[in-house]
């Protein structure tokens, strides 16, 4: 096979000239790597090879519904066992894990043939992929550009065509970022469907959750079917549709009632490329017969954002505080700015911790009220067309502050100052749009509709109700068909 002929289908399609006998899964591999060898130094999508790995695999009579695909891992939360998770910390990129993730047994047990673990920046923590232990990724599109975070290897390896679909998983928009910079299709699951064991119970509460990142709603569905449900040792019983997500992704989705709005919910400037994405989306699904009227959530997201910076920050600290008596490593392994996070996160108080833990129930409940009234919430993805590589970067005054934050051990200053407040709006000025359906638990995407008079993508968002994956899916599918994007391929 070709690469031509290989870009060409999706996951669903490549398995399914697998299993009729027209290709083997070592021809695809073969492919792939073969893409791979030939654009990863430019997008720096890929930083742990794994193909000794993958060729042995490849030789197996191997089953499931992806069967012989070839696939990557997101170089976080996704252990691979006998291997190194990274996480983008330098301090991680010797130790191997132990056991696969249950998500990765899962796919594994789908058929997929993994062959690389992708860049993510360290601890995930970012909305763009700069790593000082692997470097920047870039975005195919325009390599001068980010493609997003913290899934940005995973999103720059599926739009440069080195697969058809990538791990990732998103805590605060991680996998509809870089989904939205790469001109790709990425749904967020919600709270509890897609299992996080063994290493954790949840991840962030359950703010964060495995997912992937495609140019093919198909292929979403049809992953989504393979890693959803029961984990006999995971917290939740999730309550799984009465059909496949695949049989729910070809279903008219309906006549809609879906609310939108374009405003950063921080207060920070929106770009009018933003703007244009999600009126030029509006447009798009009136002429699909969607009722679509200007809203708002009645969220207060300006405190959102706090509490979501609350969370991140202290499991930042406890992840560096579990890395260090792990492996024994000093503060000199971590970044500065890793390193400032944490330092407000140890600054916290468990009062004040737990204080806003508990109000993501009353963000929750006023959410629930607006899809009383909608079915759908629409907003872009991105405040802004994806930044240049190094753009968005620590501020003077942030580097300052934090220092001084280092330097005092964090005793007191959070009393004094509005740091909390002036962090939230340096790193989500960028992407103010994705956390609330973190925090609140419930299933979002974004879709590629729209690319800018630059050529680059810009996404919009659709954030669902409870149980809402099977909706999401639909109207996707009729968004992919009114506006495609599949065969959309980038310069890189």
């Amino acid at each position: 096979m070709e690469y031509d002929e290989y870009r060409g289908h999706d996951a669903v399609g490549l398995a399914g000239l697998v299993a009729r006998g027209e290709v083997k899964a070592a021809e695809l591999l073969e492919v792939a790597i073969g893409r791979a060898e030939a654009v990863n130094h430019r997008v720096n999508a890929i930083v742990r090879p794994m193909y000794d790995v993958a060729r042995e695999r490849a030789k197996l009579p191997l089953t499931g519904p992806f069967a012989g695909v070839p696939f990557l891992l997101k170089d976080l939360a996704q252990d691979y066992a006998g291997l190194p998770t990274g996480s983008g910390s330098r301090a991680l990129a010797t130790h191997p894990m132990p056991e696969h993730s249950e998500v990765v047994r899962r796919w594994l047990d789908a058929g997929l043939v993994v062959f690389g673990k992708t860049n993510t920046p360290e601890f995930g923590a970012k909305g763009v992929t700069e790593p000082i232990a692997n470097g920047p990724s870039r975005n195919p599109w325009n390599i001068a550009h980010t493609p997003g975070g913290s899934s940005g290897g995973s999103a720059a390896a599926v739009a440069a065509g080195i697969v058809p679909a990538a791990g990732g998983n998103d805590g605060g928009g991680s996998i509809r970022i870089p989904a939205a910079c790469c001109g790709l299709f990425g749904l967020k699951p919600g709270r509890g469907l897609v299992p996080s064991g063994p290493a954790y119970a949840e991840m962030l509460h359950g703010a964060a959750v495995n997912g992937v990142l495609t140019r093919s709603v198909r292929d979403s569905a049809a992953m989504l079917d393979v890693i959803a449900g029961l984990d006999p040792a995971g917290p939740y019983v999730p309550a799984l549709p009465e059909t496949s997500y695949r049989e729910l992704a070809r279903r008219d989705p309906g006549r809609l009632r879906i609310g939108y709005a374009t405003a950063s919910p921080i207060g920070m400037d929106v770009s009018p490329e933003a703007v244009a994405a999600v009126e030029d989306a509006v447009g798009l699904l009136r002429e699909l017969g969607h009722e679509v009227h200007e809203a708002q959530t009645g969220v207060n997201e300006r405190q959102l954002a706090r509490d979501f910076l609350t969370l991140l920050f202290a499991s930042i600290a406890a992840d560096l505080d579990l890395v260090r008596r792990g492996t024994g490593c000093g503060e000199d392994q971590f970044e500065l700015d890793t390193r400032i996070m944490a330092a407000v996160g140890r600054a916290t108080s468990a009062p004040t911790y737990v204080e806003s833990h508990n109000r993501w129930n009353e963000h929750s409940r006023r959410l629930a009220l607006f899809h009383e009234s909608y079915d759908l919430l629409l907003t872009p993805t991105l405040a802004h067309p994806p930044a240049r590589v190094g753009q968005v970067a620590t501020p003077g005054w942030m580097d300052a502050a934090g220092r001084l934050l280092l330097a005092v051990r964090g005793a007191g200053l959070l009393a004094f100052t509005d740091l909390v407040d002036r962090v939230a709006d340096e790193n989500l000025r960028w992407t103010p749009y994705t956390q609330l359906a973190n925090i609140t638990g419930r299933p979002a995407m974004s879709v590629p509709t729209y690319w800018t008079p630059d050529g680059l993508p810009l996404g919009i968002q659709f954030v669902a109700g409870l149980g809402g994956e099977g909706l999401l899916l639909s109207l996707a599918t009729q968004l992919e068909q009114a506006r495609p994007w599949f065969h959309r391929e980038p310069p890189a």
